[in-house]
């Protein structure tokens, strides 16, 4: 008997351990999510520090905060003893985030479809930002995390627990703090993705009326919850699009002088890529002088009677601008697209990434930049195509993916009226949120809707490759795109 146990137990110990493949099989997204992570943050410790960053981390450190760029932000840094850790902890919320909430929404599909959430994690542009400590990374990770707390409840069919309700909320109330122009993203997805059933007007009316209530309610919280000194940020959209109707105008604008129009003009002050011209050249800056203390109230009423006054000069200037930003009809070489390899120059002693893969990536990243995986154009067609295909699904798939089709779509559309700047990083959510809604969203309608947007996206690369090819290429360094 002792025996025949024996040579059983031998053949047990041969045989698999079902349990053991059965975990393996169940649990890889979730393992995949920590080696992911922890390779992330192994490859681009402690973080490339933007430009902008660069401040915020200074307002961190001396406690005097302005709105110029989101005093959330910086406030959460000042929490982690910047003086000793650097940038470190702010590159650990973004990575950590980032890959924990592509990790949730990865368990919360199923076959191809895991893989795809893990591919477009490892996308390399992307992945290249979440490294870049920036606010636009910031918002990925808390508005991902948000997403994949949601979805891996919502499609097991469990309820929320109070604690995911509530950090699920935290996460969607910081990412509408961490960039000014965010509640155009961040309002259609949290309203659509409480919605069950089909859209309603109701939900547009919710939509609009949160909207006026975010416009309202942020520079009161940035002032006095989070003590932030009022920069003047708030006139740069305002004095951009005068200056934009002023050079396309044939008569003199309101608060101006007669001839600011001209000299605008003459020196070459307003670019559809950026504002920037507006506030660093000393020859700009004296054609605009005259608005110089005008306060944004003031400057939106003019900006009103102006665009009324020269509709045409205006849609003119801002489908110049969207034409830049959405990188379609523009020449090679667009630039502020590729994430920085090193840290910004600073008197803070911020260092670069310690390993060479950090700046190998970014490398690769440069070479998909110009590509168009990287034109927001055709990440907003490819939005729009898929919010119409699941805009009357009932099931919670279509839900969750119509909430990210929609806040893709309306973030893309906020920049035909309020964008200043053509960077591709203002457009990573929506690139992202569209991929994952269409891995959500069900096959409804007929095989010419799918036929309808290949033909659409073919004819947006090859328009976009040709005027690439025809095009002056774009000047290669900032102090040339200043000219």
């Amino acid at each position: 008997m002792l025996q025949e146990g024996r040579l059983r137990l031998s053949r047990e110990s041969l045989q698999p351990m079902p349990h053991a493949a059965s975990f393996l099989a169940r649990r890889w997204p979730l393992l995949t999510t920590v080696l992911l992570a922890v390779l992330s943050l192994a490859i681009f410790w402690p973080g490339v520090v933007s430009f902008d960053a660069v401040g915020q981390y200074g307002q961190a450190m001396t406690g005097r905060y302005d709105d110029w760029h989101p005093p959330i932000m910086a406030r959460l840094w000042s929490l982690f003893r910047p003086e000793i850790w650097r940038a470190a902890p702010m590159l650990i919320v973004q990575v950590t985030g980032y890959w924990i909430g592509l990790g949730l929404i990865a368990e919360a599909l199923s076959g191809w479809r895991r893989a795809a959430a893990f591919a477009i994690g490892l996308f390399p542009p992307l992945l290249g930002w979440q490294a870049v400590i920036v606010k636009d990374s910031q918002l990925m990770a808390a508005l991902l995390l948000a997403t994949g707390i949601i979805v891996h409840s919502r499609l097991r069919g469990r309820i929320m627990a109070q604690w995911q309700l509530a950090l699920a909320y935290i996460l969607i109330a910081y990412a509408l703090l961490v960039r000014a122009n965010a509640l155009f993203a961040i309002v259609p997805f949290a309203v659509l993705i409480a919605a069950r059933g089909s859209i309603r007007v109701r939900h547009g009316v919710a939509i609009l009326a949160a909207l006026a209530m975010a416009l309202t309610l942020g520079p009161v919280v940035n002032h006095r919850l989070l003590g932030a000194r009022d920069s003047g940020v708030q006139r740069t959209v305002p004095l951009y699009d005068l200056a934009g109707i002023a050079v396309r105008a044939d008569a003199p604008l309101a608060g101006f002088a007669p001839d600011a129009g001209r000299r605008l003009k003459a020196a070459h002050c307003v670019k559809p890529l950026f504002w920037d011209t507006l506030g660093s050249r000393d020859e700009c800056a004296a054609a605009m002088h005259p608005l110089d203390r005008a306060a944004p109230g003031h400057l939106y009423a003019l900006l009103a009677t102006a665009a009324i006054a020269h509709p045409f000069a205006y849609a003119a200037h801002r489908l110049a601008h969207w034409n830049s930003t959405e990188r379609w009809l523009v020449g090679g070489r667009w630039p502020l697209a590729a994430p920085p390899a090193r840290t910004e120059p600073n008197d803070w002693h911020l260092p670069d990434p310690s390993l060479h893969a950090a700046a190998e990536w970014m490398a690769v990243a440069v070479l998909f930049v110009g590509l168009p995986f990287c034109w927001p154009v055709v990440w907003t067609f490819a939005a729009a195509m898929g919010l119409w295909r699941c805009w009357n699904g009932k099931d919670d798939r279509d839900v969750i993916a119509r909430a990210l089709l929609a806040s893709a779509l309306a973030q893309e559309a906020s920049f035909l009226v309020i964008s200043i700047s053509s960077d591709l990083r203002y457009h990573l959510w929506s690139m992202v949120a569209t991929a994952i809604g269409w891995l959500f969203a069900r096959r409804h309608g007929s095989k010419s809707l799918a036929a309808w947007t290949m033909a659409g996206i073919a004819f947006l690369v090859a328009t976009g490759a040709a005027a690439r090819w025809t095009l002056p290429p774009a000047p290669a360094t900032y102090a040339d795109l200043m000219r």
